[in-house]
């Protein structure tokens, strides 16, 4: 799935394209994603977009009249194309703008979502209970460890809970407790202050760097066969189970927490 950083760099990547450009018409090819797309997208036909903004992986294209939601889910894709290309197999939902450019979603397992929210209210509460940006500066010391208060849960499964903060998927979880040496098993109520600032750095640096990196793909967004997502990055332990630990050649371990692959070094990170 899709995390922070590469929603955002999609973000990046369609928003010169699209921005202050009118929509002309509005394509539904298959409207049963996670939930159905509403009829009320085609609200959308002859008014301009004011602005893309992300909230967790959602990308919110802001219209006069409302909002439209947009999210990739397990396999989803956004690029901006010429009109006259014909669509392929999974593409399912078409804004084709005045410019004659096309902003296609494609999504294998439909587990994304297009939504329209009327006059920006959010009636579905899909936004309402999420936690904060993991780059605000509401996301600061303390906060995390005022929220792990007594809580008995895995670390990573605390930092991977939308409720708690967004956007620190599972790699970014893992490579942030490598850096941060917190094994991703340790309660989430047992670690200190200290250590839960030097972790709210230490996200805030993975996530901004990975944005980084995400900016030499910028390009594949208008590209038929490019393939915007993730991007190459330099992980630390994600992905690199069995292998040697880059910082003290220890062996890599891999477990499973909540359905989801844990790797960690068992020399580097403690409880």
């Amino acid at each position: 799935m899709p995390e922070l950083p590469e929603v955002e760099v999609c973000r990046l990547g369609i928003s010169p394209h699209v921005i202050d450009n009118q929509v002309t018409q509005v394509i539904v090819r298959n409207a049963q994603l996670r939930w159905p797309i509403p009829d009320e997208v085609q609200n959308i036909v002859g008014q301009s977009v004011i602005k893309i903004e992300r909230r967790a992986k959602y990308l919110l294209l802001r219209f006069t009249t409302g909002t439209l939601l947009l999210h990739l889910g397990m396999s989803g894709t956004i690029r901006v194309l010429d009109k006259t290309i014909a669509a392929a197999k999974h593409d399912h939902f078409d804004l084709i703008f005045i410019n004659g450019v096309v902003l296609r979603l494609n999504d294998p397992r439909r587990f994304g979502a297009v939504l329209w929210f009327e006059q920006h209210q959010d009636r579905q509460g899909l936004l309402s209970k999420l936690g904060p940006e993991p780059l605000s500066d509401y996301f600061c010391y303390d906060y995390l460890f005022t929220k792990a208060k007594n809580r008995k849960v895995p670390i990573k499964t605390f930092l991977m809970n939308n409720q708690i903060v967004v956007g620190v998927g599972n790699i970014y979880a893992n490579e942030a407790l490598f850096l941060a040496g917190i094994l991703p098993t340790v309660k989430a109520g047992s670690i200190s202050r200290k250590r839960y600032n030097r972790l709210t750095d230490i996200i805030k640096k993975v996530l901004s760097a990975a944005i980084e990196q995400g900016g030499t793909t910028l390009k594949d967004f208008t590209q038929v066969d490019g393939r915007p997502g993730y991007f190459a990055q330099s992980l630390f332990v994600y992905g690199r189970a069995g292998q040697a630990c880059l910082t003290c050649k220890e062996i890599l371990l891999e477990i499973r927490q909540s359905n989801r692959s844990s790797v960690y070094c068992p020399s580097c990170q403690q409880g």
